[in-house]
């Protein structure tokens, strides 16, 4: 996982990784985090804590929606890029029963500050209830997520949890805060697609 600028410069004789964590550590600090949280999707409940090198990650987000229909959307990575805005790539590269490996690449971004990454995952599928996440390759050092569906009192919830270990130092305090705000909007943008399909089935044309 790289912080980055998005015009780059060849610097010779330097350390590049920490010339960029000093840089992205500066503007973050200047980024009002009064305006990564401006969103329609308070209700998606998001928790980021940090543990020395370790970012922990909670998520309740809430869905009007068939079992059937949450759990096509959520699994649907060969067509994932099409409705998650921060991925540009995402297929599935082998198929073994319930075990998937995906293959997704793509950025997010905060005013001139790009988050860039590129990862191959483990996916374990347990049918309708459970999807569990772990990191193979890519730009993290580990992940491992695990994504469940839930009811409670007769609406459905997915659940988020895991953690994973950046390659680069995170800020702490508005790294945590840009991190909720990005995972805030990705199943924003996951409860969108499932609300709009599920109106389709409903209402066929």
């Amino acid at each position: 996982m790289r912080w980055t600028c998005r015009h780059r410069c060849a610097i010779a004789h330097i350390d590049v990784g920490v010339a960029v964590r000093v840089l992205a550590a500066l503007l973050l600090a200047l980024l009002p985090v009064s305006a990564w949280s401006a969103s329609t999707d308070q209700d998606i409940v998001v928790h980021v804590e940090m543990h020395g090198q370790i970012v922990a990650v909670d998520v309740d987000c809430p869905v009007d929606a068939p079992w059937a229909v949450v759990w096509e959307v959520l699994t649907d990575y060969d067509h994932m890029a099409r409705f998650v805005s921060n991925l540009e790539y995402s297929s599935v590269d082998d198929r073994a029963d319930n075990v998937l490996r995906v293959h997704q690449k793509g950025k997010a971004s905060r005013g001139i500050l790009t988050l860039r990454f590129d990862t191959v995952r483990e996916i374990a599928l347990v049918p309708y209830r459970e999807i569990r996440s772990r990191l193979i390759s890519g730009d993290l050092k580990a992940s491992d997520f695990v994504t469940r569906i839930v009811e409670v009192d007769a609406r459905l919830h997915i659940v988020n949890s895991g953690r994973y270990v950046p390659n680069l130092w995170v800020p702490p305090f508005i790294g945590p805060a840009l991190i909720e705000a990005e995972t805030q909007k990705q199943f924003g943008e996951f409860r969108t697609e499932i609300l709009r399909r599920n109106a389709a089935v409903r209402s066929p044309t």
